[in-house]
């Protein structure tokens, strides 16, 4: 069975910093994408980062170039997103997303076919 849990979701005062974990079970990275997508209460899901396991290339949104960064560790099946300088505008459900490597969009949501029950972060002012 495919399972990917998330954790490391916190209160955290702004500016502060948070990792968050992704550990899958049930297939390995080799040849898939991990992405990590958010949502926000009354927004729609959006993608933050990903990861291709194969090339190692990463992706970004814009809003959080810099702040953020996407690793793995191949040997334990987990992705980390360590999230620096967080605001609150960060706040919100975060879901790692795991599909095949394919010519699409990273942060497009259809091509990933596995979730995680995600994990809250909430950053205060």
């Amino acid at each position: 069975e495919v399972q990917l849990v998330e954790s490391g979701g916190d209160l955290v005062q702004a500016g502060g910093s948070l990792r968050l974990s992704c550990v899958a079970s049930g297939f390995t990275f080799d040849n898939y994408r991990i992405g990590w997508f958010r949502q926000a209460p009354g927004k729609e899901r959006e993608g933050v980062s990903s990861i291709s396991s194969s090339a190692k290339s990463t992706d970004y949104a814009d809003s959080v170039k810099a702040r953020f960064t996407i690793f793995s560790d191949n040997a334990k099946n987990t992705v980390y997103l360590q999230m620096d300088s967080l605001k609150p505008e960060d706040t919100a459900v975060y879901y790692c997303a795991a599909g095949p490597t394919v010519p699409l969009p990273w942060d497009m949501g259809a091509q990933y076919v596995h979730w995680g029950q995600g994990t809250q972060v909430t950053v205060s002012s």
